[in-house]
């Protein structure tokens, strides 16, 4: 979860460049938690005001939230109160951390959620008022800081795959790979998160009988 502080140090020093004030990323990444889309709207909100462009921007960015929130629909079962937090503060890590973690029963899983949510939530607040603070005394080249997401998520892929999870892991992967090379870059994760939720579904029984549903 620190790699999020990473991250957020980051947008605050983007959103710094891009000639924002020092409580603009701070205040965004406390009210929007938006992820990539929170870069995004740094630029959006410096040219024309455009709502209809800025809607279809946040839906294909931000688009797989809707399975985030599908493949988490037990998971939140029976949270309460902290269940408005729990949807409104799901990002990708959270939800990796939240949909993979293994909880002992004798702890609240609830509340392990809640927390799981809180301090990713506060390490983006928090890394983005540092980035923006020090972003003008900032003087070496920052490009691909933001890759420590793409790790995060090779290091669960790569922890499912050692748990004997190989089946889901590899069609993943593969899928991914496949949807990469048909639709490009910019537009193949919602594509791949439909076939893979096809996929998963259809041939739930088999995984279970393999014993590698996560």
């Amino acid at each position: 979860m620190t790699g999020f502080l990473f991250l957020g140090i980051t947008y605050g020093i983007y959103m710094h460049e891009l000639g924002h004030p020092a409580y603009f990323a701070p205040l965004m990444a406390a009210i929007m938690l938006a992820g990539s889309m929170e870069f995004v709207a740094g630029v959006l909100l410096l040219g024309t005001f455009n709502p209809l462009a800025a809607i279809i921007m946040t839906l294909m960015i931000n688009g797989r939230h809707l399975f985030y929130g599908i493949a988490m629909l037990d998971r939140f079962k029976g949270t309460g109160k902290l269940k408005p937090y729990l949807i409104y503060g799901m990002c990708d890590e959270s939800f990796v951390v939240n949909q993979t973690i293994h909880i002992p029963e004798e702890q609240n899983k609830n509340l392990v959620m809640f927390y799981v949510t809180l301090f990713i939530h506060s390490y983006w607040v928090i890394g983005s008022l540092l980035g923006s603070l020090i972003g003008s005394f900032i003087i070496f080249d920052l490009t691909g800081l933001e890759f420590v997401l793409a790790a995060l998520f090779l290091v669960i892929f790569l922890d499912e795959f050692l748990k004997g999870k190989r089946a889901p892991a590899t069609i993943g992967m593969m899928i991914s790979i496949i949807c990469l090379m048909v639709f490009g870059k910019d537009y193949f994760l919602i594509p791949s998160f439909i076939v893979m939720i096809v996929i998963f579904f259809v041939f739930q029984r088999y995984f279970i009988r393999l014993g590698d549903t996560s």
